[in-house]
């Protein structure tokens, strides 16, 4: 791993681990944010979990480790709410959240697209909140996800962004079902809906110019 710089490194690692952590709490029951919101101590499945990922990947643990310097370094942030909440999130640029179940296409299909709801960063960790609920109910679509509070030099706006995937952009009655939930849950304002077509080929919408293929 020489040559790379460590910061980056670490970065990476700590993703990877993330997503790692939640899968296997998952596997054992509660998620991560169940454990947090609860206020359920989760260090000793934490350690746990870390042992496992340290035999499946001794490097990326080592490299772990040598950043945060202990499992309890990279515990307490976690019970603080770091990958749980929008505000308190600074080591990864998005939490993820999918829908339970198998699902045909992911969200990185070309098929797919999401719902974008833009929200004043006081009020992220609420909105967040309501729409990772329904998408764990199955109630939305296959998955969603947040941006957080660490900086990230390729935003394109101050607000916090969710974005809400459906599993077919061509599915006009599923992503309009999708829709209609979310005005339930409050979100009532017109909102776009970007195919991942326009994602994939970089284009974004510019003044006087949109990329969204639906909008209610």
């Amino acid at each position: 791993m020489s040559g790379i710089d460590p910061e980056a490194l670490a970065d990476a690692v700590y993703g990877i681990f993330e997503i790692y952590l939640n899968r296997e709490l998952r596997r054992r029951g509660p998620y991560l944010f169940e454990l947090v919101e609860q206020g359920i101590d989760f260090k000793e499945k934490l350690r746990e979990i870390f042992s496992r990922f340290r035999e499946d990947y001794p490097e990326l643990a080592d490299a772990l480790l040598k950043r945060f310097g202990s499992i309890d370094a990279i515990y307490a942030p976690l019970r603080e709410g770091e990958g749980v909440s929008p505000s308190k999130t600074t080591r990864t640029y998005w939490i993820v959240q999918d829908a339970p179940g198998p699902h045909e296409r992911g969200v990185d299909d070309e098929r797919a697209g999401k719902w974008l709801i833009f929200v004043p960063a006081g009020e992220a960790d609420e909105a967040w909140r309501k729409v990772r609920n329904e998408t764990v109910e199955g109630r939305l679509g296959i998955s969603a996800k947040v941006s957080t509070a660490r900086p990230d030099p390729d935003s394109r706006d101050e607000r916090t962004v969710i974005y809400v995937y459906t599993k077919d952009w061509a599915d006009e009655a599923d992503v309009m079902r999708v829709r209609e939930r979310l005005r339930k849950l409050g979100f009532k304002e017109r909102i776009g809906y970007k195919r991942n077509i326009e994602t994939f080929r970089g284009e974004y919408s510019e003044e006087g110019r949109k990329v969204t293929y639906y909008s209610a």
